[in-house]
């Protein structure tokens, strides 16, 4: 196995709970994710609770977006804990966790993901490491999340 961990972050000029409130959701995510415009006709699910730990989200998509779900284990104003399974292109599990840190008027996120590389992606990630294919997507979401946070509610 190939275990790995990586981490983007940035600093948003919002305060930690309107952060937390955009990630803590999934339905929030349509607002920020850099995965959104991947799949225009993407399919979702929601389920469990509406927001925190018992929170769920299964997608279903083209080539591009594949197939997976997941689910919030963990939520407290510092931190939330996600566990993510894709079941396409490839399977994996994946440790997803956010950490919350205010830092004067706003608020310090760090994207961290943890896993192993098994099968298949242990053999893919030996040529292209998953966090080359995944760290820009995570640059992407944080500006996403950063504008969405800065901006404010949706009417």
């Amino acid at each position: 196995m190939a275990a790995f961990e990586f981490r983007r972050s940035t600093t948003i000029a919002a305060a930690p709970t309107v952060v937390h409130a955009l990630i803590d959701d999934f339905h929030e995510w349509e607002r920020w994710s850099p995965w959104e415009d991947v799949d225009p006709d993407l399919r979702r699910a929601y389920s469990g609770a509406d927001s925190g730990v018992g929170a769920r989200y299964e997608w279903q998509g083209n080539r591009k977006a594949g197939e997976g779900s997941m689910e919030i284990t963990g939520s407290s104003p510092e931190r939330i804990a996600i566990d993510l399974r894709f079941l396409k292109p490839f399977k994996a599990d994946n440790d997803i966790e956010f950490v919350l840190q205010p830092v004067g008027d706003g608020t310090q996120v760090d994207w961290v993901m943890r896993g192993n590389n098994t099968g298949l992606a242990a053999l893919f990630a030996k040529v292209m490491p998953t966090e080359k294919l995944v760290g820009k997507d995570f640059e992407k979401g944080l500006a996403r999340l950063k504008s969405a946070a800065e901006s404010g509610p949706t009417a």
